[in-house]
């Protein structure tokens, strides 16, 4: 019997072989942060594009459902919230700060809201490709909803099933990375943390949705 079932393993089809292991490497990935009600993380965030080399940095706290704060420090003060219903964008030194409902969102920060509630990477990622070597797991595909937008996604992720970098490469060249680091999981954290308070003499504006 032992030998007909080593048979059988070997007779399977090379495709059907790495498909199987695909989704046992991607249900490693939803297991690990469904299992997570909050979590902090150090990030650095590289934009190369247009013209532009920049380095940013900061604190992300996401908590399930729907809720995320990107606090930054380089520059200080910036700000991203996603309270559950609304996105909140402001920059220091603007006179106003952007709003526009989550269901319109489609900010790079954004492919992260499959963490915000019950994470099946399979149906949140189109054309997705899964590898696994020494240094971890390597998950690759397009965010559903940003294909005019993005031509690939690459997560990162430990053999744990721990996101730890994220590459987002865009139609137009445009290359945006985030580094994470110093993660804690199932952290406390209080309604204020998600909600935005505009500084004295900024107003809000509704940000234009995507095209």
């Amino acid at each position: 019997m032992l030998r007909r079932i080593l048979l059988l393993l070997l007779l399977l089809p090379p495709s059907l072989a790495r498909a199987q292991n695909a989704d046992a490497l991607l249900k490693r990935v939803d297991e690990h942060y469904n299992r997570l009600t909050s979590l902090r993380a150090r990030y650095t965030e590289h934009y190369a594009g247009m013209g532009i080399d920049r380095t940013e940095s900061g604190t992300l706290l996401l908590k399930k459902p729907g809720r995320m704060r990107w606090s930054y420090d380089q520059p200080e003060g910036k700000l991203f919230v996603l309270d559950g219903k609304f996105a909140w964008f402001y920059t220091p030194g603007d006179d106003q700060a952007q709003r526009l409902p989550a269901k319109q969102l489609d900010d790079l920060r954004s492919p992260l809201r499959f963490l915000l509630g019950h994470t099946q990477l399979k149906k949140e990622l189109v054309n997705v490709s899964v590898t696994e070597d020494s240094h971890g797991i390597h998950i690759g595909g397009v965010p559903v909803g940003m294909e005019q937008r993005i031509r690939r996604l690459t997560l990162d992720v430990s053999s744990s099933g721990e996101i730890r970098h994220m590459k987002l490469e865009e139609i137009d060249g445009a290359l945006t990375e985030f580094d994470f680091t110093q993660v804690q999981e199932n952290v406390p954290t209080q309604e204020a943390d998600f909600v935005f308070s505009p500084p004295e003499g900024v107003t809000i504006v509704n940000a234009l949705p995507p095209v």
